[in-house]
């Protein structure tokens, strides 16, 4: 425990409010607890040092945001506090990992103490069991609630109730779901269709991409979204949920528990039985051309964008690119392209951009970023001098300025006027001089003789290009490509 002495420190407070916090654990209380204590014993709090996470669980410091801004803030030099308030230990962390992690870094290399303003505490060597026995007992609160969390959500998940957010063709009310029609069309379209052997999942992807239809982020539609919907049993009346966590897309999940639920069913249990019975047959086929190795067949890969939907473009062959949100949906029409065209048009790029034939398209940095900001400011400086000159002549015009009032004005805007044009010009030049940088140029030479050089190996290509490439953009329409170096 801290007593005053004369000596007047400063403090930090951190509160935490979890959702199954009680009245007595609400911010209010725990502030209030926090600055009476600071009073009694002479700590200086401010507002710039309080620090509260509210409706957050204590078990992982990484996920509570204000919790790791105060342990950044104190590791600044001078030390900002040299005290952090807590209403209960329990506050500070219900995990002793981290507890331990946190107080030893803030104690060792910052010199500062966590101090619980409810639990008293000597600093003697008892005090290290008590706080460790207060921690433990926080940890077993946390990990039993959560527990008891889990065996309320199985229970519910046994009764069929739906525990999650809404899917695509449905809504919240009430806790309970109801259909949405504008997207359940959008649901049966894509059962029916499947299930009918008309469309498979890239084909739906598409058409439904095609009619405006959007997810419930408003993305686009992809390959997997149309997976989920048919693998998805709450079409048919049902609530899955799985008490493991997360399935990653294994709909037959062993542990999942599928029940009969209240919510209005959007699909028929005879599409629904024809829609899976596609899906086996699909996993049957596919199953037996499922590819084992990952293969560089072009060190391009990972490098060309679409210029149309920005996915990336694909190896799916010896011979050709394709873009990715072709395969996904997301692309209307195929951008399909030779590997051997591709690489010859960035050669082609590389050669034109050390030969000083086209612009170095450098990604900014956040110096250049910087500078691009300023350039932004003082060119809106310049621009609203247009106006104040309209002003300061009206001003004269109506009487209200002299004539040497009007003159002096004028020619402090003219002075002005000149020291931004100034500036300007001395940003710009700097700008280019960073982006005709000779080391680029040599790097961009270098790169480009070892990806002509047919001794090197594959591998060797795609570690160098990317290297240099941030990244290549393509139009298939225009046949135009866009490098952007890093």
């Amino acid at each position: 425990m801290l007593k005053g002495g004369g000596v007047i420190q400063n403090g930090a407070g951190y509160i935490r409010v979890s959702t199954e916090d009680q009245t007595e654990f609400s911010p209010d209380a725990q502030l209030k607890a926090i600055k009476h204590y600071a009073k009694q014993n002479e700590i200086i709090l401010t507002r710039e040092h309080i620090y509260i996470d509210e409706g957050i669980s204590g078990k992982r410091a990484d996920k509570r945001p204000q919790f790791m801004k105060m342990i950044a803030t104190a590791k600044v030099i001078p030390k900002p506090f040299d005290v952090i308030l807590v209403h209960k230990f329990d506050r500070f962390a219900r995990s002793r990992e981290d507890s331990v992690v946190y107080k030893s870094l803030l104690k060792k290399e910052c010199g500062i103490r966590v101090v619980s303003t409810t639990e008293s505490i000597e600093d003697d060597k008892f005090s290290v069991i008590l706080e460790a026995m207060l921690e433990a007992m926080a940890e077993y609160y946390s990990l039993n609630l959560a527990e008891e969390v889990k065996k309320g959500m199985t229970e519910k998940a046994e009764r069929g109730e739906y525990q999650s957010n809404p899917p695509f063709g449905y809504r919240m009310v009430n806790k309970k779901l109801e259909i949405f029609l504008e997207e359940a069309h959008i649901v049966n379209l894509i059962f029916n269709h499947f299930a009918n052997r008309q469309m498979n999942m890239l084909q739906l992807t598409r058409y439904v991409n095609s009619l405006g239809a959007r997810t419930k982020f408003g993305n686009p539609f992809e390959n997997r979204t149309v997976d989920y919907i048919l693998n998805n049993p709450v079409y048919i009346g049902k609530a899955r949920w799985t008490p493991t966590g997360r399935i990653r897309r294994d709909f037959n999940h062993p542990d999942a528990i599928i029940r009969d639920s209240e919510h209005e069913p959007i699909v028929s249990l005879e599409t629904w039985d024809k829609a899976q019975d596609r899906i086996r047959e699909n996993k049957e086929i596919y199953r037996k051309h499922e590819i084992t190795t990952a293969k560089i067949r072009t060190w391009l890969k990972g490098i060309v964008r679409c210029s149309e939907c920005g996915s990336m473009f694909i190896a799916y062959n010896e011979r050709y690119m394709q873009c990715n949100g072709y395969f996904k949906g997301k692309c209307r029409q195929s951008r399909n392209v030779p590997i051997a065209r591709l690489e010859a048009a960035v050669l082609e790029e590389l050669k034109k951009t050390y030969a000083g034939e086209i612009e170095i398209n450098i990604v900014p940095s956040a110096n250049d970023t910087d500078k691009a900001y300023e350039l932004d400011i003082l060119q809106n400086r310049l621009n609203g001098l247009d106006g104040r000159e309209v002003r300061i002549k009206i001003a004269y015009e109506d009487g209200i300025d002299t004539i040497d009032e009007y003159r002096e004005n004028k020619t402090r805007l003219i002075e002005e006027r000149e020291n931004l044009k100034q500036q300007l010009i001395m940003l710009r030049e700097k700008l280019i001089e960073n982006r005709h940088d000779e080391g680029i140029v040599k790097k961009i030479t270098s790169v480009y003789e070892l990806l002509t050089d047919e001794a090197v190996s594959m591998e060797n290509k795609y570690q160098t290009a990317h290297f240099l490439i941030n990244q290549a953009t393509y139009s298939k329409s225009e046949k135009k490509l866009i490098l952007q170096y890093k």
